[in-house]
């Protein structure tokens, strides 16, 4: 099981947005959907899918937060022509924030935010081996422009199998950024790839709650270390939500959350949900003994 899992939030789109996903990137499949009923949304629906055997969760439960650039996903691509098809499946009705062309470190690459709102960097490898097709990448703007260092270390601080791969930094005239910020970093969590970089431009976004990261934990032991070295904001604890330090939201969940919210009994969801709903930090025992009606 992939321990780290990027969660997206939608209005109403988590199933459509997952079809045009799977149709755009080759070795994507739909995996599970679920619907919840009696949530705070209403009823809200959870789709699972994986996108060239990258793990993602999307659900739709209302306008409340809007997909911004703040955490974009690279797609590495074996040749130029991959960039372009996978570029053509995706940016339709979306908005282009770097136009597909040649740059400097690559010699195909584009960044689109697509007509869903959730941010694309498609990338030609150059030939290199791709370990991992897609990796998500941090931008930090705004008051915590100039903390990304900072912040990978921390994050492999806290989780395991964690290490700051290469890190390149601002040099003298490249203002507004300040020399020796993060122009871009790679580090991984668990073995799983990240990217993250500084950028002192004027942005009128910021990390939030429409991208989090599910991390899928074995035991309460687990979920009690992590929920303690991240969480910072009291007030955004709930549901197994937190939010870390410099604003990033993460969902500290049991590994055995997708066998207790499935199946074919509609009441136990029900059970497992109106438990969940009132935890702030998830209690697998709780979880478990609704799920057995106990």
């Amino acid at each position: 099981m992939q321990k780290i899992i990027p969660h997206l939030w939608f209005d109403k789109e988590a199933k459509e947005a997952a079809e045009l996903y799977v149709s755009a990137i080759p070795g994507s499949r739909i995996t599970s959907t679920t619907t919840l009923n009696n949530t705070p949304s209403g009823s809200t629906q959870i789709v699972s899918f994986e996108l060239a055997g990258y793990a993602f969760q999307a659900i739709s439960a209302g306008p409340y937060f809007k997909l911004n650039p703040s955490v974009s996903f690279h797609i590495k691509c074996q040749t130029k022509g991959e960039v372009d098809t996978i570029w053509e499946r995706l940016a339709p009705g979306g908005q282009v924030l770097m136009e597909l062309g040649s740059y400097p470190f690559s010699e195909r690459y584009g960044w689109v935010q697509d007509k869903y709102g959730l941010s694309w960097q498609i990338i030609y490898s150059g030939g290199a081996e791709i370990k991992q097709k897609i990796t998500p990448a941090f931008l930090f703007v705004g008051g915590v422009c100039g903390k990304t260092e900072e912040a990978i270390n921390y994050w492999t601080s806290v989780f395991s199998d964690s290490n700051i791969g290469h890190v390149m930094r601002y040099g003298k005239g490249e203002e507004p950024d300040k020399e020796g910020t993060v122009e871009y970093a790679t580090f991984t969590l668990f073995g799983q790839e990240f990217g993250a970089m500084d950028s002192a431009y004027e942005h009128a976004f910021g990390f939030n709650e429409a991208i989090s990261f599910l991390v899928n934990c074995d035991t309460q032991e687990e979920i009690d270390h992590y929920w303690r070295k991240l969480s910072a904001v009291p007030e955004a604890e709930q549901c197994g939500w937190l939010k870390d330090k410099y604003g990033v939201s993460w969902q500290i969940v049991p590994a055995s959350m997708g066998k207790l919210m499935s199946g074919d009994d509609p009441d136990r969801i029900q059970r497992v949900t109106q438990a969940f709903l009132v935890m702030k930090k998830l209690d697998i025992a709780k979880l478990q003994e609704a799920y057995e009606g106990k």
